[in-house]
């Protein structure tokens, strides 16, 4: 069968060379005789995939000498509570709001201790992010809490220049992590999911500044203790060691495309491609001011919703699927993260051309 264009929003699309590298090593991984899935995790050759995997990503996203590099479990909802667990330390946390994840990551913070909700856009139906200037913030917060790409509503921050520098800052990067170059020294700690630009769902990345470790509440799990998974090098317990050798290999093909900021370029203009059909004319709509477009999850809906499930039936006989929108804001989304190529971008784009030139 066909590969077809798979916008999904995560699980995502994986690059085509990464899926045929780990088919062709399924078996027998670099003639060791077995599998990654069947290795022992303290075993020289998947320590050898840890090593690459954490080098090749400091060399993407140059990740300076303090900070930790953790491959984790629980995907970024676990990091919802694990970062006060950590961070906290009987102090008081800022969040920024911007959409639903850094609303679910504000409300699970709480349980932890003095959390703070500086701001919220869900008047506007989360189509902007705030200005710096004017916020309340705390200079004595343990941190500042942000997401800076929002899968459902389509809204990233796209100027890193002028976040607040006073107190730590930990971002939430799941959806458009090693889309092109990010400061990581302007951080404190960064997490992602993998199932969207860094691999198959089961892995989690954290980046986390020397100085932050060992502030773990007293009663927080071992297996949640910053510090400790760092003395242990991700390993305290099995890792989800096939995600992260996949990771690997996709860090790998990103360092083939020439880099993040390669990676960047081709970014600009998928996303353009899309903006450019949805503001033409008004047959399509996204409600999120430009300045704050997501590259990486393009929401749009049609002028006329009855028209939503021919629009999906016929898309997916030209072999695009997974665009239905987030069942809480409905309409389409189109998740076009680094592995989506630039000719699926430029079908989907085609598509709805004619498909208003036929409904318009």
């Amino acid at each position: 069968m066909e590969r077809i264009y798979n916008f999904s929003a995560g699980p995502a699309v994986l690059p085509r060379e990464v899926l045929e590298q780990a088919s062709d090593e399924l078996m027998n991984w670099h003639g060791c005789g077995m599998s990654v899935m069947e290795m022992s995790h303290r075993g020289k050759e998947f320590t050898s995939i840890l090593e690459a995997a954490e080098a090749d990503l400091r060399t993407l996203m140059a990740i300076p000498a303090n900070y930790k590099v953790l491959f984790l479990q629980g995907g970024a909802t676990l990091q919802f509570a694990q970062v006060p667990m950590n961070l906290l330390a009987g102090g008081s946390a800022d969040y920024i709001v911007t959409g639903d994840w850094s609303k679910k990551a504000c409300k699970e913070a709480g349980h932890y201790g003095t959390v703070r909700q500086v701001v919220t856009t869900e008047a506007d139906g989360f189509t902007s992010f705030p200005t710096w200037s004017g916020l309340d913030l705390n200079p004595d917060a343990a941190y500042l809490h942000l997401c800076t790409n929002e899968t459902i509503r389509g809204v990233e921050v796209l100027d890193f220049d002028s976040l607040p520098t006073a107190v730590p800052l930990v971002a939430d990067m799941s959806s458009h992590i090693l889309s092109r170059p990010m400061e990581v020294s302007r951080f404190g700690l960064i997490y992602a999911g993998a199932q969207k630009n860094i691999g198959p769902a089961g892995v989690c990345l954290v980046l986390i500044r020397d100085d932050l470790l060992g502030k773990a509440a007293v009663g927080t799990p071992t297996l949640l203790d910053y510090a400790v998974q760092a003395e242990n090098h991700s390993m305290l317990n099995t890792p989800p060691t096939f995600s992260i050798y996949m990771a690997g290999l996709v860090f790998k093909w990103l360092i083939r495309q020439g880099g993040l900021a390669a990676m960047e370029q081709v970014n600009i203009k998928k996303a353009g491609l899309l903006y450019d059909v949805i503001t033409r004319t008004g047959f399509y709509h996204n409600p999120v001011q430009p300045a704050f477009r997501s590259r990486m999850n393009v929401p749009f809906t049609l002028r006329d919703p009855s028209l939503d499930e021919t629009f999906l039936a016929q898309a997916r006989q030209h072999g695009i699927l997974q665009i239905k929108g987030h069942k809480s804001v409905g309409g389409m989304r189109a998740s076009i993260y680094n592995a989506m190529p630039l000719e699926g971008v430029q079908a989907l784009a085609d598509f709805m051309a004619d498909f208003e030139q036929k409904h318009g």
